[in-house]
Order: structure tokens, then sequence, then C-alpha cells
């Protein structure tokens, strides 16, 4: 008899096994942060129509904990376009010198763009590196400090 109950239960726990694995997932997936990262890209630092430099710049979307995680990765591609055609049309120079974005412009125009690309998933923006091509032999930025 006792052999016969634990045969009749085995359907309920073979199902119930896939519905406490998935739960564990999203347990993990929830304490987790989901985020896409854009393959660095090299965006014109411009001094009025001239380009005087290159910086290369690492960039992070952030999703929502429900976002469709391999779906938006997917995009990856547009998304990297669309920074690039956004820093060609206004380049992202920075405010002070030459070998630096606009930080908060950068983030302000990606997040923009990576909703009308990504949907209410993407959820901020954050830059997660600016390397410069050039470091000297640049010419002097009109909101340099005197000196």
């Amino acid at each position: 008899m006792h052999r016969r109950s634990l045969l009749a239960l085995l359907p309920f726990v073979l199902a119930a096994g896939p519905a406490v694995a998935a739960g564990g997932k999203a347990a993990d997936k929830a304490g987790a942060a989901q985020y896409i990262d854009i393959s660095p890209v090299a965006l014109p630092v411009t001094m009025g129509d001239r380009v005087v430099n290159y910086i290369f710049v690492g960039v992070r979307l952030n999703l929502t904990a429900m976002a469709n995680v391999q779906k938006l990765r997917e995009r990856e591609p547009f998304f990297r376009d669309a920074l690039v055609r956004a820093a060609h049309r206004t380049p992202f120079t920075g405010k002070t010198n030459f070998t630096t974005i606009d930080v908060d412009r950068l983030k302000a125009v990606m997040l923009k763009e990576a909703v009308r690309l990504g949907g209410k998933d993407i959820q901020s923006v954050a830059v997660t590196s600016q390397t410069a091509k050039r470091q000297s032999g640049l010419p002097k930025h009109p909101g340099a400090p005197p000196g």
C-alpha cells in the first residue's frame, strides 16, 4: 500500500519540480540587477564644426526587474546605432575640456532613445567608461578655467 501511494503522488511531485525551480530563478533574478552593456563606441568631440578628439565610451542600460533581458540584448546593435547617430547630430562635447564627454546630456539623450527602441523596461543609463583618443595637443576649450 505504501508503495502504491508514493506512485500515485509521483506525477504531482514531478509537476511541482519546475515550479519550485522557476521560483528559485525568479528570486535570483529579482536580487540581481538586469542590464545591457552597449559595446564601446568612439564618439566625436568637436569645436565648432571641427572634430578635435574622439572619446571611447562604454554605456550600460539598466532594466526593470521584469524586463526580457534576452530580447533587449538582441537589440543592442540598434541601441549602439542610436547612440552614435545622436553623438554625430549634436556631439556630447565636455563642458570644460576636450578629453571628456558631457555625461549628463549623453544619459538624457540615450535614455530617450533607448526607451523609444526598447520600451518601458529601460530604467536608466550609466556611462561605465570614457577614454579619450588624444590627451594632449588639443586646442584650448572655451569653457576651460583661465590659467
